[in-house]
């Protein structure tokens, strides 16, 4: 079987949405999608405001620069891509109309749609995609390693095309992918920009940026003369349509008043709820919820490139005294919000999924961690954990941690920032040694940030290139997946770029006044009514 160009997750995280949400995703959420136009007669039902409670303030809204979730979930509204993932996890077009693939597989040419413009209205042109992608291309982290020498040149006013050193199965992936992804500006924005970036958000999608007040929220306003696509909507593909005229991201840290905020109706979604308050949420019949069981990994990476982690055997010793299931309950309080596993990937991907290197998982045995320690020279040093409180389920990954690395005799110093400040902080080598990290689930392994160069960890490792180079060569599937398991292998049993603890959910609350939400890789504000 040929390996092709994208993998499907199938029922992958299918976005495996239980509880009280389940029959809106099916058959019910059809019918309220079907029965908005019927609605958009009654205004006075509807709300003009939605506001939705996160955890923390952006640590930027450019998408080309950041790798943060909740940033990237933000700017979304506001900026488009080429492509992008359906609800299947498979590219398909966006800003592009269609796309062709030369024989050889070094030459992606994309057809832009007509008549679509940005929100400062002027119309959306390949001069415009050239720069926005080679910018990107020079800012991603993905794209430094995976596409190193691609380059995009506009051929006629609506006709781009990426022109590819090497071949690689996954292009469109990598294009498609919510992280860091390669947004569609204006070339006079990328034009202008500073040393700290883009001084204007301005994009095509369904809203427009409006203000940011730190520490407060986030306001977007309905784009009156958004250009959509017709078809059905399927992930962040599709039909977009706003129902709302103001979209506000409530900054709101503490995660009690997040659930009281959204039980008295001040805020209308309580985004990544404390897991602590899982059973207040499922309990409520005055909420939805949507739990994604298979969301991310939660980890802890090591500092590769300076300090005392540079050590493999180090590396080894902790990955060996650490309990995973102890990590993971203190995390997430409920052992139905979590899976011990070894795979890097999702455990529910069809392809992907691997045990190899299980020898090495969640091993508990402080006593072989000792002996480790001991052959490695370990002489006391101060091991630094960054993590941070903005989120719960980092800090108690830290605590656990650190009283793991304690009993085996380690001098442990933890180091607690907001949000914000950790992002900046974990770019600094010399701040670190170990760093709390959630990972959202990806449809590639090559799209594992953590084995390239540039990201926090920094690996640099010729083996582990050398593997993900032929997996991304390969043309056989089966090929490709003996050359993941052989590359996560080594990495649980020798190399030991970081600790895998399993694999995690996210619960997002709304009240019960939502009209055709719906949840892909967080909250979709658009085709959402708020009833009043």
């Amino acid at each position: 079987m040929k390996l092709r160009i994208s993998f499907v997750l199938m029922i992958l995280i299918a976005f495996a949405l239980i509880g009280c949400s389940s029959d809106k995703e099916g058959n019910e959420g059809q019918d309220q999608q079907n029965s908005n136009n019927d609605q958009a007669g009654n205004p006075d039902e509807y709300d003009t405001d939605l506001r939705i409670a996160v955890s923390s303030n952006p640590n930027s809204l450019d998408p080309h620069m950041t790798t943060v979730a909740d940033s990237l979930e933000i700017a979304r509204n506001f900026f488009e891509t080429l492509v992008a993932l359906d609800e299947n996890y498979e590219p398909q077009p966006m800003l592009a109309e269609s796309y062709d693939i030369s024989d050889d597989g070094l030459t992606y040419t994309f057809h832009l749609r007509q008549g679509v413009n940005f929100h400062n209205g002027k119309e959306m042109t390949s001069e415009d995609v050239e720069a926005s992608m080679n910018r990107w291309l020079g800012l991603s982290i993905r794209a430094q390693s995976l596409l190193k020498g691609a380059e995009f040149k506009a051929v006629d006013t609506y006709t781009v095309e990426m022109n590819l050193d090497e071949r690689a199965s996954d292009a469109l992936d990598l294009l498609a992918a919510s992280g860091q992804f390669p947004a569609i500006m204006p070339k006079e924005v990328i034009d202008e920009e500073t040393a700290d970036g883009i001084q204007e958000y301005i994009g095509t999608g369904p809203f427009k940026f409006n203000e940011i007040r730190q520490d407060s929220y986030v306001h977007l306003v309905k784009n009156e003369d958004y250009n959509s696509l017709d078809s059905e909507p399927s992930g962040i593909v599709g039909k977009k349509e706003v129902f709302i005229e103001n979209l506000y991201y409530d900054i709101v840290p503490d995660a009690t008043t997040k659930i009281t905020g959204l039980q008295t109706g001040e805020y209308d979604i309580a985004d990544r709820v404390a897991f602590n308050h899982y059973d207040q949420i499922m309990n409520n019949d005055e909420l939805e919820s949507y739990v994604n069981t298979d969301n991310s990994t939660l980890n802890i990476f090591f500092n590769k490139k300076d300090g005392i982690m540079q050590d493999k055997k180090i590396r080894q010793a902790v990955n060996t005294a650490i309990d995973s299931d102890a990590v993971l309950l203190a995390s997430y309080s409920y052992d139905d919000l979590y899976v011990t596993h070894p795979s890097y990937m999702s455990v529910n991907h069809k392809v992907w999924s691997s045990d190899a290197g299980s020898e090495s998982y969640n091993q508990a045995d402080p006593e072989k961690a000792k002996k480790l320690l001991e052959e490695a020279g370990y002489d006391g040093e101060t091991v630094t954990i960054m993590s941070t409180r903005d989120y719960d389920f980092h800090y108690n990954t830290a605590i656990v941690v650190q009283e793991e690395l304690e009993k085996i005799g380690m001098n442990v110093n933890l180091e607690i920032y907001d949000w914000p400040t950790l992002v900046e902080k974990r770019d600094d080598p010399g701040e670190w040694d170990i760093l709390t990290v959630s990972f959202t689930h990806v449809t590639t392994p090559s799209q594992l940030l953590y084995l390239t160069p540039d990201y926090p960890g920094w690996v640099e490792d010729e083996k582990v290139y050398d593997l993900l180079g032929k997996l991304r060569q390969a043309e056989e599937q089966d090929e490709a997946v003996a050359y993941w398991e052989e590359l996560q292998d080594y990495m649980w049993n020798d190399y030991v770029p970081h600790v895998m603890f399993g694999h995690t959910s996210v619960i997002i609350a709304t009240s019960k006044n939502l009209e055709g939400f719906k949840v892909f890789k967080g909250p979709i504000p658009w085709n959402t009514k708020v009833k009043k």
